[in-house]
């Protein structure tokens, strides 16, 4: 991103003068690297700096939003950061958005990812049309065709969002880093606080769409404290009396590990 159009988007989104003359000294400021050697900047902001996020923000809401706003104003999109979704009626809208998209960018420095950027066919009851691509990710979710029921109880198909295998990967590398069978110096409460400061959150965002996606983690997660048990007390060791022990733990305080409440304890 050009420096004068930085300070151009910052000046479209505030009357505030000594916030554009901070910005522009800031963007003035040579970056110094590790042996101390100092490097004039004309063009982008140094990463890991705070202000990099909201400037580049600001910046995109300048060259972007507004610009599709103007041109395009009943065109459905959604942005977050500089990941972005267009809505198109037709394959050929689509495309011509993209050419145009493509041109705006290039017009303010910037570019479209080659290989992340793509036309997706939204197949559904209706709509099963042949296409290269026909399912995307955005923000944690895979977008793509499943199942689903309707309030009367119909079952259709509609083009819903789940959550993604990257981010099922990413959370099921955490909890086994987190070795939760090991942390046998814990109570029962004591495991339950500590997984519930993580946990719900995990499945309060993932799990606002299609939640049957993420029983296969909570599964992992119950299995995991299972084992914690197994591993804590010796009169455990035995599977039956291991499970028995479980049963009457989530008949006790079904609500004792926030998780529980997604799959009565099981």
């Amino acid at each position: 991103m050009p420096h004068d159009l930085i300070v151009k988007a910052v000046e479209a989104n505030t009357d505030q003068k000594w916030v554009v003359l901070y910005v522009k000294r800031w963007l003035k400021a040579p970056l110094q690297h590790p042996d101390c050697t100092l490097e004039q900047r004309d063009r982008g902001t140094p990463q890991g700096s705070a202000v990099s996020p909201l400037l580049a923000n600001l910046f995109l809401h300048y060259a972007f939003d507004e610009w599709m706003a103007r041109e395009f104003p009943r065109i459905h999109f959604e942005r977050y950061c500089d990941d972005i979704v267009v809505h198109g009626v037709s394959e050929k809208q689509t495309r011509y958005l993209q050419k145009r998209i493509a041109a705006r960018l290039s017009e303010v420095g910037l570019w479209l990812h080659p290989e992340k950027t793509k036309v997706v066919y939204c197949p559904q009851d209706g709509r099963n049309d042949e296409h290269e691509n026909t399912s995307f990710t955005f923000l944690g979710y895979t977008f793509a065709k499943r199942s689903a029921r309707r309030p009367d109880g119909a079952i259709f198909n509609g083009f819903l969002p789940a959550v993604s295998q990257d981010a099922v990967k990413k959370m099921s590398r955490a909890l086994s880093r987190w070795r939760l069978h090991r942390w046998t110096t814990l109570s029962l409460d004591e495991l339950a606080a500590w997984v519930n400061e993580i946990v719900p959150g995990w499945l309060d965002y993932y799990g606002r769409y299609y939640r049957t996606a993420l029983l296969g983690l909570i599964r992992r997660i119950n299995a995991y404290i299972l084992r914690w048990a197994r591993k804590k007390y010796k009169r455990l060791r035995a599977f039956k009396r291991a499970v028995a022990w479980w049963k009457g733990v989530t008949e006790r305080a079904p609500r004792l590990f926030k998780h529980w409440a997604w799959t009565n304890g099981f």
